[in-house]
């Protein structure tokens, strides 16, 4: 099992949310950030040296997968990220030790698993 985090351009969250819906790839959680890595503007010299004034507005996504969807899901975030300028964002991978699943117990893989046949709606 892995957690896969992606830091994206928000411009981009509906294009990666889509194509992730497209590989099957379920339980998304989305996150506002901020941050800055590569991008130049906002960038001033001050006495010599050269200082990042803002931090720019980023959506960071975690999921949880098991093994075999890790490639599927950074695949469909990369290409679905992508503008080709900088500042498009990271997809960083990490090991997962366990996780469980509170609503029935089920742990590590079955509880990064779909549920299926049920419907998840909420009353407002």
């Amino acid at each position: 099992m892995k957690l896969v985090k992606a830091i994206i351009r928000p411009e981009k969250l509906s294009d990666v949310l889509k194509a992730l819906y497209q590989a099957d790839v379920e339980g998304v959680t989305v996150n506002r950030v901020q941050g800055h890595g590569g991008e130049t503007e906002g960038v001033e010299t001050y006495r010599g040296t050269t200082v990042k004034m803002e931090l720019t507005d980023k959506i960071m996504l975690d999921i949880g997968v098991s093994d075999s969807f890790v490639d599927v899901t950074v695949n469909a975030i990369l290409s679905s990220a992508r503008t080709g300028e900088v500042g498009d964002g990271k997809v960083f991978v990490f090991p997962i030790e366990g996780v469980y699943r509170i609503r029935t117990g089920e742990k590590d893989e079955q509880a990064v698993t779909p549920v299926t046949g049920e419907t998840n709606e909420t009353t407002i």
